[in-house]
């Protein structure tokens, strides 16, 4: 049977479902692409004001856990699992992730004050300059997570911190095993 939505991962298996978050992150990326060019041809609508939620509801609410996700469980997880080329590579990579999460968030507020004047009705305008730059920020940041930081989490965690890992993504999200 095909299924009409996407089925998101179990916590069970937690790096299937921080990249399920990936994939949604390139979802709402395209859907800005998109409204860029919508707003451009036909100016603000419903289906724009539709949009920019959708949008705005994920990067202010799904997008922050995930963020957390990894800086307060998975990073810190494999720091203390990590040794030798593996925490040399990890030393690497965590200054470059945590600094894009950084650079995202400055990025998020000034898009976000966009799309919440667009949902608003207010205004109009989506710097099609902004959207690509944050898309590329999160394009590069999801390739080394998808690249080294989970194959790495997946080759060196236990079952046990796989399950504890889950169960923090978990209880982040408010729910209930």
């Amino acid at each position: 049977m095909n299924n009409l939505f996407d089925s998101a991962p179990g916590f069970d298996q937690p790096l299937a479902v921080l990249k399920h978050c990936h994939d949604r992150i390139r979802k709402q990326l395209a859907t800005m692409d998109k409204l860029v060019v919508h707003l451009n041809d036909v100016g603000i609508d419903e289906n724009a004001q539709q949009a920019a939620k959708a949008v705005l509801r994920y990067f202010n609410k799904a997008a922050p856990l995930h963020h957390e996700d990894e800086e307060i469980d998975l990073l810190p997880e494999l720091q203390a699992t990590a040794t030798g080329e593996d925490a040399s590579l990890l030393a690497l990579l965590l200054t470059d992730i945590l600094q894009q999460h950084q650079q995202m968030a400055a990025q998020w507020k000034v898009l976000g004050a966009q799309l919440q004047a667009i949902e608003d009705g207010t205004g109009t305008d989506l710097s099609a300059a902004e959207v690509e730059d944050f898309a590329a920020l999160y394009a590069k940041h999801m390739q080394i997570e998808e690249g080294q930081i989970a194959p790495m989490a997946l080759r060196l965690f236990s079952a046990a911190q796989m399950q504890k890992l889950g169960a923090a993504m978990q209880a982040r999200r408010g729910i209930s095993a």
